[in-house]
């Protein structure tokens, strides 16, 4: 009895049968009735379009800002879909939830995005409607990657319901956080080391902090990756590693200001590739290379070069910042997150603490530093005043401030995430959201149909199975011409 009673207290309902579709339906009726009250086309993208050009002397539809955003917001896109959404399907038993939800948070995420950030930016106090064009589209995106990388914190111990929740209220605290930090504080985080990364690893690590599972152990046999799995995350790995240049330089100033955060993004993520082969190598006896820190660590250098790639930081800087952060990430898998885990109660599947948190805060920092030793000598006075936008009421800002401004802003996104991710974990804790129980963590059976397993038989051992059937056939063959 006492062991049927222990059994009983893992086994949870997660028959998401009516909490799932009603979730959805509302919240997808919801987000047009406030579309249709709010949204509307900005002026590149409205019929007026040609006024618009005439007015404003405009002699092509070359210079409509679609043709100069839409190739970075097409590799933004690639990278939330199927970068984020692959990365995510290591675990064994759980590639249909880690790319399945993925995309699901981030269909949710990028409708109710609009209408925040429009809400906190693009609100005609006039009309009382929100513009919206391919800027805000590649906006409502970094927006929706605050909430992604919570996820991959909480990857396999939450429920569908329980993604929404945590991008509703993600996407409305990073709204904030982002009027805050970039307007209120004026500060520059084209790549959001601050705002995306910074936030979303601590928003996620809160959130998994309060939903501590004590019996997680009972889900062991899951927890982990295959040969194929690991190959599949490396997928997602490529596809953010080779897109993150633009990615950081997607909203930057046209001209030299995005092409100087590429050229930057792409050396810092060289740099870290190297320097975390280099630790996987040395921590493993034998030198043999771990496919965790491969997956992840390599693309801190990209997290970290978030917020300095658009200032004059030099291409050494670049490698030097992706040296020192694919070293501390690579780090942070092999010490921190068992650290985490065993002492402050910490699961953190994804290890977002070492590829979003903790470099998205060095990010930050390095961001202030940099801002800090920002020169008219090197920058010009008109670069200076372009690069940090020091106009209208921040004209008379120096680099000094600027560069303290930066290290509130990183505080700020830590903040924002900490408290926040802790009131959202006590709402997911309601024992309503039909989560999976302890002993059924990290396994798509329980929110997915699957298909049948079928018997295979591996093809090296089809391959000699195959011959040595062959072989019998031909000392039977042998025997009955022997006989004859």
């Amino acid at each position: 009895n006492k062991n049927i009673q222990n059994d009983r207290k893992y086994i949870k309902n997660t028959n998401v049968r009516v909490g799932l579709p009603a979730v959805c339906f509302v919240w997808q009726i919801a987000m047009v009735v406030l579309f249709g009250v709010f949204i509307r086309y900005d002026e590149e993208s409205d019929t007026h379009w040609v006024e618009f050009r005439r007015e404003n002397n405009i002699t092509s539809d070359i210079e409509n800002d679609f043709y100069f955003r839409y190739p970075s917001f097409q590799d933004v896109h690639v990278m939330i879909f199927v970068g984020f959404g692959f990365l995510m399907t290591f675990l064994k038993r759980y590639s249909y939830g880690g790319v399945g939800f993925n995309f699901l948070i981030a269909a949710f995420g990028l409708q109710w995005a609009l209408l925040m950030q429009g809400w906190f930016h693009s609100l005609n106090p006039e009309t009382g409607k929100i513009t919206i064009g391919v800027e805000s589209l590649i906006n409502a995106d970094f927006c929706c990657a605050g909430s992604l990388i919570a996820f991959g914190a909480l990857l396999g111990k939450v429920s569908p319901v329980q993604t929404l929740v945590v991008a509703l209220f993600g996407v409305t605290l990073f709204a904030v956080e982002e009027y805050i930090i970039l307007d209120l504080l004026h500060c520059r985080d084209a790549g959001g080391s601050m705002v995306i990364h910074c936030f979303g690893g601590y928003y996620g690590l809160a959130i998994s902090w309060v939903l501590y599972r004590p019996n997680l152990h009972l889900s062991k046999r899951f927890h982990g990756a295959v040969y194929h799995s690991d190959l599949f995350a490396m997928i997602g790995t490529l596809y953010l590693w080779m897109y993150w240049p633009s990615f950081n330089s997607a909203i930057t100033d046209h001209g030299d200001g995005q092409h100087r955060t590429a050229i930057n993004t792409y050396l810092a993520l060289a740099s870290s590739v190297l320097t975390t082969v280099a630790i996987s190598s040395m921590s493993k006896k034998g030198g043999k290379l771990d496919m965790v820190h491969i997956q992840n660590a390599t693309l801190a250098g990209g997290v970290a070069m978030g917020t300095a790639a658009e200032f004059m930081i030099q291409p050494y800087g670049a490698l030097i910042v992706g040296f020192c952060v694919g070293i501390i990430s690579t780090f942070g898998y092999l010490f921190v997150t068992p650290f985490l885990e065993k002492y402050l109660k910490l699961q953190d599947t994804c290890g977002v603490h070492n590829l979003h948190a903790v470099p998205g805060m060095l990010g930050g920092f390095i961001g202030a530093i940099t801002a800090a030793a920002a020169t008219e000598a090197v920058y010009g006075a008109e670069g200076l005043r372009n690069t940090f936008d020091f106009e209208g009421e921040f004209e008379n800002r120096t680099p000094g401030t600027q560069g303290g401004f930066q290290a509130a802003g990183t505080c700020v996104s830590i903040a924002f995430g900490l408290v926040g991710g802790v009131c959202v974990g006590f709402i997911l804790r309601f024992p309503i959201w039909a989560d999976p129980g302890d002993d059924n963590c990290f396994d798509d059976e329980v929110y997915w149909e699957l298909p049948e397993d079928e018997e295979i038989v591996p093809p090296v051992l089809e391959y000699n199975n195959h011959m040595i059937h062959k072989h019998q056939e031909i000392s039977e063959s042998n025997f009955s011409v022997d006989q004859s």
